[in-house]
């Protein structure tokens, strides 16, 4: 029978065991391919390419130094966003495995992985309800005027929803000795002035406030008031999961399809609402303010400008998550992985320096017709995405319109990154259990949405957003960093840099040592030096975390400690299991043997593994078995 024939044949074989994941053409019959080379490029995109683009990338380019900020945020890209990128889409490719079965390569280092898939288990629950967030916007916006444009007692608006600040009262003290409580207007008509000391403001929000509080989140006044679930959110929550379930119902081969949408469309609002933004009258004063003016070069010297870049880089990289070691496990063998990092890291910088000017220049709109500053307006996260932005488009003529836009472009720039979360969990599952769950898969996703689905409900209560940032809060940050440090001490340390380098080059053809100069530099001392600095500096600088003004109880600020041991403890256990189970007459040997690759470690095909991979004696013909995977007897 010939090559073909014999492809063909293995592809109707894993068809027939329930695998429609596999398709003709498929290099790897068991675990399914990318259909094209646009299909991973579009899910990398949409799976870095994120909401922190919009709300987070600004905002910081603001608070740093504006323009200035440009200069440490491509350096950090330079030096620790790429070689990560590079590192982790290389490891994934190179042994078609996801992010827990790919530590192989170092035994002792598999709860890495574990904390990886758990600690994505706490981000897609809170992620999901921004999206949920994101559709009730988008549904409210089928309607005009927009509910968040005035004060409308039909969604709640009280006495201190106001469009304009309310004029201050004045504690007046008249001549027969008494005091009397006044107001502007009866001043002006006395020819009286209030006397220093006496003015008492009086606390107003305005609609776009109090509707994200009072008809949105129905928010209660601590976190101590969970109150009843938030059916107008659950039900948002419900519509997020079933299309990210029916969007990965097929692995990649459908999930690769729905990117086509999903990852390209949000450019394309994008370049409407800048288009827009720019056209607006005081649109210049809000670029001004984003990178002109206020471009300070003194803001350099500050090393927390040069922590919050790099901070930046890891999130929006999506180094440290198992993400992209997921989507490159999918790729074909010899796939080139180093321009793939070029590529993707390059169009994701530009996308937070692009989302900028789009957000800036409606800023700007808003607060030349409010007679503001922009900087009264600035906003990070929540505040500018569903307060600010929302009551800037409702000042626009044609307002539902923009509306409906520009929550689409949210909606979408944040479920990309959903289906890659979700992908990396199913993986873990596929790689770990493959006789059970390949045929299985789409009861398997199904499973998996309902289950995040139940799990999210608290997050969609009236006290959800407080939930939602405490997890936010102590289950990514620190923990992302860490594992980051551990992937960079396991491959540069413990597996090698050279037999690495080794490795890339069995995909992409060998390269020149003045190629491999810059990446060993910045893996060997750049990437993990930045790493270990934000890791401690964080540390150094931890304050409790605070919704706006409300402040958390101690045993929450507990609670998301625990959070945060529950997902990184798995690092030290793994390792002494594996100790435990390595081979050796003492705990020397067993110990030096878990830091060894696994036998059967190396390219998951064995047309790839060559002669520094032979195979093991006991493995099949065709390729290594999945049922050497390990979580070891875990």
């Amino acid at each position: 029978m010939s090559r073909k024939g014999r492809e063909e044949s293995e592809v109707d074989q894993v068809k027939a065991a329930g695998h429609e994941e596999v398709t003709e053409g498929d290099e790897n019959v068991e675990r399914g391919n990318w259909a094209s080379k646009t299909d991973y490029m579009l899910s990398a995109i949409g799976c870095v390419v994120g909401l922190g683009n919009v709300w987070r990338f600004p905002a910081l380019a603001y608070r740093n130094g504006g323009g200035a900020f440009f200069i440490p945020y491509l350096t950090m890209l330079v030096f620790a966003g790429m070689p990560l990128f590079f590192l982790e889409s290389s490891l994934g490719q190179f042994a078609s495995l996801g992010p827990v079965a790919v530590w192989k390569a170092v035994p002792i280092l598999q709860g890495v992985g574990i904390t990886l898939v758990v600690k994505g288990f706490f981000g897609k629950i809170t992620y999901s309800c921004v999206l949920a967030y994101s559709l009730y916007y988008l549904f409210a916006s089928f309607q005009s005027p927009l509910p968040w444009s005035d004060c409308f007692s039909w969604w709640g608006a009280d006495e201190k929803c106001s469009r304009t600040p309310k004029d201050p009262l004045c504690n007046l003290t008249l001549n027969d000795g008494y005091f009397e409580i006044v107001n502007t207007t009866w001043l002006l008509a006395n020819n009286k002035t209030c006397p220093d000391g006496s003015e008492i403001s009086i606390p107003h929000l305005g609609p776009s406030e109090q509707y994200w509080d009072k008809a949105v989140l129905r928010r209660t006044s601590s976190v101590n008031e969970t109150g009843e679930i938030v059916w107008h959110l659950a039900l948002c929550l419900l519509l997020t999961w079933l299309i990210v379930g029916a969007a990965l119902s097929k692995g990649i081969k459908s999930s690769g399809k729905v990117v086509y949408f999903t990852a390209t469309f949000p450019f394309v609002i994008l370049i409407i609402l800048l288009i827009q933004g720019l056209t607006l009258e005081g649109a210049s004063k809000g670029i001004e303010f984003y990178i002109g003016s206020q471009s300070d070069f003194t803001k350099l010297t500050e090393a927390q400008v040069w922590i919050d870049a790099a901070v930046q880089i890891f999130f929006s990289c999506s180094v440290g998550s198992g993400l992209l070691i997921t989507l490159s496990s999918y790729n074909k063998f010899h796939n080139n992985s180093y321009q793939d990092t070029i590529i993707v890291c390059v169009v994701n910088s530009l996308t937070s320096f692009f989302a900028g000017f789009v957000i800036f220049s409606n800023l700007g709109h808003m607060a030349h017709v409010q007679n503001k500053t922009v900087s009264d307006l600035a906003q990070s996260d929540f505040g500018l995405i569903f307060i600010v932005y929302p009551e800037a488009v409702s000042q626009l003529p044609w307002a539902p319109f923009w509306s409906i836009l520009f929550f689409l472009m949210i909606f979408m720039l944040g479920i990309d990154g959903q289906f890659a979360d979700l992908e990396n969990v199913i993986t873990v599952l596929l790689d770990r259990f493959p006789e059970y769950l390949r045929a299985k898969r789409f009861f398997l996703t199904i499973g998996i949405c309902i289950l995040l689905y139940l799990f999210g409900l608290v997050s969609v209560t009236q006290a959800g957003i407080y939930w939602m940032h405490i997890i936010d809060y102590f289950s990514i940050g620190w923990v992302l960093i860490l594992t980051a440090l551990q992937e960079l001490f396991g491959i540069v340390a413990i597996y090698g840099t050279n037999r690495f380098i080794k490795d890339i080059e069995m995909m992409i053809g060998e390269r020149t040592w003045l190629f491999w100069l810059w990446w060993k530099l910045c893996w060997l001392f750049v990437s993990p030096f930045v790493l270990a600095m934000v890791f401690f500096w964080s540390l150094m600088t931890f304050v409790p975390p605070m919704y706006q003004s409300t402040r958390y109880p101690g045993w929450v600020i507990a609670f998301g400690w625990c959070l945060t041991v529950i997902i990184v403890i798995w690092i030290p256990i793994v390792a002494v299991i594996k100790i435990i189970q390595a081979d050796g007459s003492n705990l020397y040997e067993k110990f030096t043997t878990a830091f060894k690759s696994a036998p059967d470690w190396g390219p998951y095909l064995e047309q790839h593994r060559g002669a520094r991979y032979r195979k093991r004696p006991d493995l099949p013909e065709a390729h290594v078995t999945m049922e050497t995977l390990s979580l070891g007897s875990l």
